[in-house]
């Protein structure tokens, strides 16, 4: 059998040319419990994100917040020097007060900040995609991304993405940032609150990265038509997920995280899973 590869889902352009594969890899799991300090081995962690770029992903997406700064830490420790094809996106816009604690934080001086850490903990002179981690509802999402703006202006960031937002944010998202590259939202099988901004991307040229994308609520069950799809294709209902995923739109850019090389190399192989037209057809029915 051949090895997995995350090539098999084709490529996806984010802004000015540059390209990666369909399928990268969310780095916040590769920290502590709720998200907080050190992982319980950071060997293994280091592990996960070499064999994700062996395995072809080559955008890794990370934030300011996972840990937090640990997950900068460790990219930086186990991939720098990187391969001239590898994507580095990280985001500010978050603070944390302890495991699963978060915190809007969208000043643009803090942001201002935020970057020179990122820059220096991941080893580089520019951020590839810079992304604001969520709206701040003390701070007008304007000036938060006029803070990205400068920052790319002066040469420390490169393409800028925004997550978290709905259509109408987006949109004044992109009266300060025209080019905005990509939205990240929460969607998956089983959750679909932003189909409106994933057809808003697709419609217009932006890269839609869904977090939580294994996620598959009720269909897990023993008897649904998600588990019938994953034995027939001698696969995992997560594979099946994120096959959907990728089936649902050229836009989609699934970004699943883990802190195991085993599930990483699974999910990876779920780039060369392709569902029949009646499978995707029965999954739709059985979320509806």
């Amino acid at each position: 059998m051949s090895e997995p590869n995350a090539a098999a889902t084709g490529t996806i352009a984010l802004g000015d040319g540059l390209e990666v594969n369909r399928l990268g890899f969310g780095a916040m799991r590769i920290t502590g419990e709720g998200v907080w300090g050190e992982p319980p081995d950071a060997d293994l962690a280091k592990a996960v994100l070499r064999r994700a770029v062996e395995l072809g992903v080559n955008l890794i997406d990370t934030a300011d917040s996972y840990g937090p700064e640990v997950s900068e830490r460790l990219i930086g420790e186990a991939l720098h020097p990187y391969p001239d094809e590898l994507v580095i996106a990280t985001k500010a816009g978050l603070t944390r007060s302890g495991p699963g604690q978060w915190h809007r934080a969208g000043d643009p001086e803090r942001i201002k900040q935020c970057v020179d850490g990122s820059l220096e903990r991941l080893k580089r002179d520019r951020i590839d995609l810079y992304q604001l981690h969520a709206e701040d509802p003390e701070v007008p999402l304007e000036d938060s991304l006029g803070a990205f703006a400068e920052l790319r202006e002066a040469g420390k960031v490169r393409l800028i993405g925004v997550c978290n937002l709905d259509t109408a944010q987006l949109e004044r998202a992109r009266a300060v940032v025209p080019d905005v590259v990509s939205v990240q939202n929460q969607y998956n099988l089983t959750y679909r609150d932003s189909e409106d901004v994933l057809d808003r991307c697709e419609a217009d040229g932006l890269a839609f990265i869904p977090w939580f994308p294994l996620a598959t609520g009720d269909l897990a069950s023993a008897d649904s038509p998600l588990i019938a799809i994953a034995r027939e294709h001698d696969a995992a209902p997560g594979q099946v997920a994120l096959a959907w995923l990728l089936a649902r739109s050229p836009a989609m850019l699934p970004i699943p995280g883990t802190g195991s090389v085993e599930h990483l190399e699974e999910n990876v192989a779920a780039a060369a899973l392709e569902l029949s037209d009646d499978e995707a057809e029965a999954l739709e029915r059985a979320v509806a």
